[in-house]
């Protein structure tokens, strides 16, 4: 893609996530149109090396397009995403049959993935599993519940987290692709949440065998993946959307305000004050999201670990700043636009469903269970390596 083609593409799907969001977000439903714009556009092959048939671009270029898909829809932006995380895995840590497989039909939008790594008993705690794999005639067995699959039931493969065995310890883990003609998927529950509607997340019920060939990286070491690979795209990918929604819904009220639509008063102090608190707030979420890509994007580029505790840090920390820093921006937003244009769902700036979506990033991978782990690897970095 040259940057116009890109930026032109980019510019159409997002005028596709933006014209169905208000009727995903109702219906809590999965955003299929803008999931169809995203397998034409050729944006689910972004992270696929080109010489598998995808655009092989960097993690700058995923952080920018997350922003903007999500200023048309955070609950789609979400869901690629997390797709980009799978297909980093993928491309990073699987093996050569599988990459030579998988990642050609994912660059031509055949493929898109979900990421199961929930458990019942575990919460979200990624870097266990309980529910072990069992060999049966030559096959690996999965029989997987999972109460939160993000976008699972219209998934065409799936990254799974398993024990990697029955006389394995819950922290010996090994990451699966299964696709969706080698698990039977059934639904378990409904899915009615307060905010990101669109991602369509119910708990699924996951029945199958695998060859022992879509075992990703070494059985048992998930954790040097999750370190090195997941961790990082997912809290780079997911604090994009985030600062891309807020960001987003600021232009809208910004618009309004500019051209007289409502009516306020442009000399106001008041005005001024609570505007300058919105944006500097996301522009603290820009410029240490931008610093830790960067840090990411060079230890990848110089073959180093992202394991370290200043490195861990940093990773976690950006997920808390921007999860609780793009909610009170959007908090603010809602007090600036007031009752009648903030709080109601049918106003035509959609403060109301920005505000509901943010405000799970929160609980997106806790923030209590990220602080302790902040709080674990402080003493670890002696020199206080700060960003």
């Amino acid at each position: 893609m040259s940057a116009h083609t890109h930026e032109q593409t980019v510019a159409e799907v997002v005028a596709v996530l933006r014209r169905h969001a208000r009727q995903v977000d109702a219906e809590a439903r999965f955003p299929a149109e803008g999931m169809q714009a995203l397998r034409d556009s050729g944006l689910l092959g972004l992270l696929v090396p080109r010489v598998y048939g995808g655009l092989g671009c960097g993690l700058d270029c995923l952080v920018r397009i997350a922003a903007e898909l999500a200023g048309g829809c955070l609950s789609t932006a979400l869901v690629w995403a997390m797709h980009c995380q799978q297909t980093d895995v993928v491309a990073r840590h699987g093996s050569e049959e599988l990459r030579a497989e998988l990642l050609p039909r994912i660059a031509a939008g055949k493929e898109y993935l979900a990421s199961v790594t929930t458990e019942a008993a575990k919460g979200g705690h990624l870097l266990t599993a309980l529910t072990p794999l069992r060999t049966d005639d030559m096959l690996l067995r999965i029989e997987r519940d999972a109460p939160v699959v993000t976008g699972g039931t219209a998934a065409d493969g799936f990254l799974i987290t398993m024990r990697a065995g029955e006389d394995a310890a819950p922290h010996e883990v090994s990451l699966v692709y299964a696709s969706r003609d080698q698990v039977a998927v059934d639904v378990v529950g409904t899915w009615n949440p307060l905010g990101m509607r669109g991602t369509h997340s119910p708990g699924l019920k996951l029945s199958g065998g695998i060859p022992p060939g879509q075992v990703i990286g070494a059985p048992g070491e998930f954790r040097d993946i999750a370190l090195e690979s997941m961790i990082p795209l997912a809290h780079l990918g997911w604090s994009a959307c985030w600062l891309g929604a807020a960001r987003g819904l600021m232009r809208e009220l910004v618009a309004a305000v500019r051209d007289r639509s409502w009516p306020v008063d442009l000399a106001s102090d008041l005005l001024r004050e609570r505007l300058a608190r919105i944006r500097v707030d996301l522009e603290l979420v820009s410029g240490y999201l931008f610093q830790v890509c960067t840090e990411v994007r060079q230890a990848r580029a110089d073959g180093r670990s992202l394991g370290g505790p200043a490195e861990q840090i940093h990773l976690n920390v950006l997920k808390v700043a921007a999860s609780e820093l793009t909610f009170r921006a959007a908090d603010r937003m809602m007090q600036l636009a007031g009752l009648s244009r903030g709080y109601t769902g049918d106003s035509p700036v959609p403060v109301e469903r920005v505000f509901r979506d943010l405000r799970s990033a929160a609980l997106n991978n806790s923030n209590d269970r990220l602080l302790i782990a902040i709080g674990a690897l402080v003493p670890m970095d002696r020199s206080v390596r700060l960003l």
